[in-house]
This record gives C-alpha cells, structure tokens and sequence, in this order.
C-alpha cells in the first residue's frame, strides 16, 4: 500500500467509463482510500443518500441522470459531502455550472492522476460545507440541523415528511414552489407515486403553522405551485 497519509478515507466514484474509473480505484485502493464505484447517476446519488463517504468524486456527463442533477439534488437533501465534479476539457461553462449546483471542486478531464489524488486530499482536509442556519420567514423558523419549526416562541411538531416540504419552502421564502420541486426535494427522484400527495402535506401543514395562529402564509398559486410568505 502507497504512503498516503488519508488511510482508509471512504470515497465515491460517480463514472460512467468503467476502464477510467477501475484505473481510479485501483490508484486510490494503493494509496489508502476505500472507494466504491457508480456507472450512472441514479446509482451514484442513491449510494451517496445510502452511505457516508468523506469526499465524491462525480464525472459530469453520466447516463440516466447527469452529475449537475446529482450534485444539486444531494445538496437540496441536505448531503454536505464535499464533492469535485470531472468536467469536459476547458469546459469553463461546465466548471461554472458545477459549482453553481454545489461542487466544491472541479478538474477537467483528461487530468494527471498526480493532480487529482492532492486535489482530492485537499479537499477531504477542507471538509465539508457547514450545514446552513435555521430559516427565518417572518416569525416561523425552520432548523433543519435540529429538524425543529417554531412560530414565535411557539413549538409546532410536524412529521418528518412534513417538515421536509416545509423546508424546501421556507428555502424559497415568497417564490412560488412546484409541485415537481417539491416532490424531487422532499421525496427523492424515484418518487413515481400521485404528485398529488402534496396538496395532502400542504394542507396539513395550514392546520399546524397557520390555522392556529389565525396566519395564511402557506398559499396555494393555482396551476403553478405554492408559497410561503413571512405573514398576513
């Protein structure tokens, strides 16, 4: 086994070139890492949701679901794993774009191995994002580090699912959320069931955040989505 420092550092590698990435693994097995494989999207953003790995590695250009849906669905589910996205050669719209859905790194293919293991160390060292703060819509706070929603000084339970389509709307506070957006945030992509469960959640969540508050913050935009605003 190589010198690396990193021993037994537990990694995902998201590619769909199965010779590219066999090479990847054996290089980083030699150097102390623990690395398991994904050939498609669905199968890297399932593993990721699946399991904790201290760094992802994730090619762009992937069958049945690309890497910019993978990086920005990890991070609307709240996965802070640190993630370097492979891009095409002097892609700069594609070096853009990864960090714009969440990537904390980026290396354009084709790439020196050397360069990519101290990329990846660094990045590892740096460590993940800092999970973010409560949300403020007016007086309702929604703490998605302690999974906890408040009114004023108000403690309001919800259920989990409840509070993940709160969340997804307290993020977009006075933007109107699909119903799409909100089944692909507070579901997952594999969600195949009724959409229209969501009008279920929604109404539960008047009953709790505002009915008994005498509030309608929680209002329905017909044929568009809904939208949480800070309170009338």
């Amino acid at each position: 086994m190589g010198s690396g420092t990193l021993k037994r550092m537990r990694v995902l590698l998201v590619e769909d070139e199965r010779r590219l990435a066999d090479l990847m693994k054996t290089g980083l097995a030699e150097e102390g890492f623990a690395v398991d494989i994904a050939n498609d999207g669905v199968e890297g953003l399932w593993l990721a949701g699946e399991n904790a790995y201290d760094a992802i590695v994730l090619d762009v250009m992937l069958p049945r679901l690309n890497g910019y849906a993978v990086c920005r669905q990890l991070r609307d589910a709240e996965n802070w794993t640190p993630i370097m996205m492979l891009t095409a050669k002097d892609g700069e719209y594609d070096e853009a774009e990864a960090l714009d859905t969440g990537a904390d790194d980026f290396l354009s293919k084709p790439f020196s191995y050397v360069v990519l293991l101290a990329r990846l160390r660094a990045l590892i060292r740096r460590g993940g994002r800092e999970r973010p703060a409560a949300l403020t819509v007016g007086d309702l706070v929604v703490d998605p580090a302690s999974l906890t929603c408040r009114r004023g000084e108000t403690t309001i339970p919800l259920t989990p699912k409840e509070f993940a389509v709160l969340h997804a709307l307290a993020r977009r506070p006075g933007e109107v959320v699909s119903k799409a957006e909100l089944l692909a945030q507070a579901w997952d992509f594999a969600y195949d069931g009724d959409p229209s469960i969501i009008e279920v959640y929604v109404s539960a969540l008047r009953r709790k955040i505002d009915a008994p508050f005498g509030r309608t913050t929680l209002t329905t935009v017909r044929g568009a989505g809904y939208r949480l605003e800070a309170g009338r």
